[in-house]
């Protein structure tokens, strides 16, 4: 394996280019290289969600994957973007069992989904991100834009606005509502707006 260049989630946002779809932002730990990712919305939905840790009622198959993994004896050590073909990205979720390691092919959405859910860390190589990473300047805005839409769908704030208007027990309500609408992208926004006022 190529020498490990360490890369961390930066944003999620809409995709300009695909309608549907997210860009993941993951950057050079070490460096100012981005690497965007096009992902689908339940795989952005599933980053979203451990992101901004939220608990859904019932466990998403990253979450039950988890379980699984655990009950088992599986450690998961890494995620690793390994290769990119004709414009795809290929990962390995790697990691140990009864002391044998072994890597598993995934898809990088799905893989850092699961990476979230064990606290494990990002790695790529140097070609790939050669190839397709993005540099940008420390005075780019572009980046500060992409934190400030981290998780969210890339849309204004209207919601939060109107949020900001209503007393905190029917806040509570509408959380609740949300979650059980598995809504998390709308339970995210309410939560934050019930933490500001604590």
């Amino acid at each position: 394996m190529a020498d490990k260049i360490k890369l961390e989630i930066l944003g999620l946002s809409s995709s300009q280019s695909q309608s549907g779809s997210f860009a993941l932002v993951l950057g050079e730990v070490s460096g100012n290289r981005r690497l965007p990712i096009i992902i689908g919305m339940f795989e952005a939905q599933a980053i979203a969600i451990e992101i901004e840790e939220i608990t859904p009622n019932r466990p998403m198959t990253h979450d039950l994957f988890k379980s699984f993994a655990y009950n088992l004896g599986y450690t998961i050590n890494e995620i690793y973007i390994s290769d990119l073909k004709e414009g795809v990205f290929f990962a390995k979720i790697i990691g140990e069992h009864a002391g044998k390691p072994f890597e598993i092919d995934a898809r990088p959405s799905d893989a850092i989904a699961i990476g979230l859910r064990f606290k494990v860390d990002i790695y790529t190589q140097e070609s790939i991100l050669t190839e397709a990473g993005i540099v940008l300047s420390d005075e780019d805005e572009d980046i500060t834009e992409v934190k400030r839409k981290a998780s969210g769908s890339g849309k204004p704030e209207p919601v939060a606005k109107k949020l900001e208007d209503m007393p905190t027990d029917q806040l509570n309500t509408m959380l609740d509502e949300a979650l059980a609408k598995e809504d998390y992208e709308r339970a995210a926004k309410i939560r934050d707006e019930i933490n500001r006022r604590n």
